[in-house]
């Protein structure tokens, strides 16, 4: 089993909004306003990796899209070289989390394709990984622990892919052992998006979405508001018992929606 590799259950059909739409002229304006952002954020260059900065331009593609991000203060103990696992629902994960804090992000060899994402996440730092090579697995475990020692925060997504709900797949255990190595904290975040104060599916990028295709959902999308939550840091010597507790308290008492077909992975 290749432990980054893994097709969720979930489809296009998992997408419910729990508002109706904006009207057209809303959405047209968010498309703008977006445009400009990126375009601005594009010409900073290299600028663009300043901690200040990256979390700046965050907030003003939420702020573009007419989404609200609602964070809690930070937890003691939250000290640079840490393995920060969340959850995975959508590409705006991403943007929210870097608005809280900005880290290095481990993403998928295909976002570096996209056209302009792909560039700034290159800009940011962003550090990409094949999937398909599973050969290239202890070497990437090697390179987190050394970002770890040296100081640098890193994110990264152990479902491996995109789910509807918050209590999606089980946590891979790879990048773990890479805070293990270092002997470097693990911090468990929770991302959900909610409508109106309802649970909504509208921003999940899921099976089949080609990333224009998410965003026209996501801009169209009316009191669409993205909560992260971090919990409390996590320790320990092994992986299988660090990525068990991280997943958690990452997901608490939700139900998950789907079976995990790698439940026994």
């Amino acid at each position: 089993m290749n432990p980054w590799s893994v097709e969720a259950p979930c489809t296009s059909a998992c997408v419910r909004a729990a508002t109706p739409r904006v009207p057209l002229g809303e959405t047209a304006r968010r498309y703008v306003a977006l445009t400009h952002t990126l375009v601005r954020a594009g010409a900073m260059g290299e600028r663009l990796a300043d901690p200040r900065i990256l979390r700046t331009q965050a907030h003003a593609v939420l702020d573009a899209l007419g989404v609200r991000l609602q964070s809690g203060p930070p937890l003691p103990g939250r000290a640079p070289g840490a393995l920060i696992v969340a959850n995975h629902i959508s590409w705006l994960d991403v943007v929210a989390l870097l608005a809280v804090e900005p880290v290095t992000v481990l993403a998928k060899r295909e976002v570096g394709q996209w056209p302009l994402v792909g560039t700034l996440a290159r800009r940011i730092g962003t550090r990409f990984i094949d999937r398909a090579a599973v050969r290239e697995l202890p070497c990437v475990v090697d390179e987190l622990a050394d970002m770890l020692r040296s100081g640098r925060s890193v994110l990264d997504f152990p479902q491996a892919t995109t789910w509807c709900t918050v209590a999606g797949g089980r946590f891979r255990r790879a990048a773990f052992q890479a805070a293990v190595d270092a002997g470097a904290p693990v911090r468990p975040t929770t991302v959900d998006y909610v409508q109106h104060g309802e649970p909504s599916t509208v921003a999940a990028f899921l099976g089949g979405d080609d990333f224009t295709t998410s965003l026209r959902r996501v801009a169209a999308a009316r009191d669409l508001t993205v909560r992260v939550t971090a919990h409390p840091p996590l320790w320990g010597s092994d992986r299988r018992t660090l990525a068990a507790r991280a997943q958690a308290a990452v997901t608490a008492t939700v139900p998950p929606v789907h079976a995990d077909p790698y439940a026994r992975a």
